[in-house]
Formats: structure tokens, C-alpha cells, sequence
């Protein structure tokens, strides 16, 4: 944990699917990268919804997590 908070779920891959706009990596929005520090009320529930959303993006074929660094696309 990160001082002033939560640590954020963010691997550094950031690199998004075009249709959901899901980070490959970590699974979070551009906004909710952005707001992270900004808006910790909402942290709980982005960080329940990312292993949803990357097994959906896995499902459909999609490299997900740190193995997306390393994927071409």
C-alpha cells in the first residue's frame, strides 16, 4: 500500500482494447486511471469490477494482464 491510500491496480501496460476501452494489463478505463487519486470513494468498486472485465477480454482471445506488454497486436 501506497502512502495516502490504496496502491492502484495499474501494471504499467496501458494498452486499451478499442472495443470496451479496458486496459489490457489491468482492466481500468483512461478515466479511472486519471481519477484515481482523485476520487478514492470509487477505488472499491473499479477494483471489483477488474477481474470481470479482464476474464471477459481473456474469453474473447484477448492477452491480457502483464503478458499484453509483450503481445503485438
Amino acid at each position: 500500500m501506497r502512502r495516502g491510500g490504496m496502491a492502484s491496480p495499474c501494471i504499467d501496460v496501458c494498452r486499451y482494447d478499442d472495443s470496451t476501452g479496458w486496459c489490457l494489463g489491468c482492466g481500468m478505463t483512461k478515466p479511472e486511471k486519471k481519477g484515481w487519486k482523485q476520487q478514492p470513494e470509487r477505488r472499491d468498486g473499479v477494483l471489483g469490477e477488474l477481474p470481470a472485465r479482464l476474464a471477459t477480454m481473456a474469453g474473447i482471445g484477448k492477452v491480457t494482464g502483464k503478458a499484453a506488454r509483450r503481445h503485438k497486436r
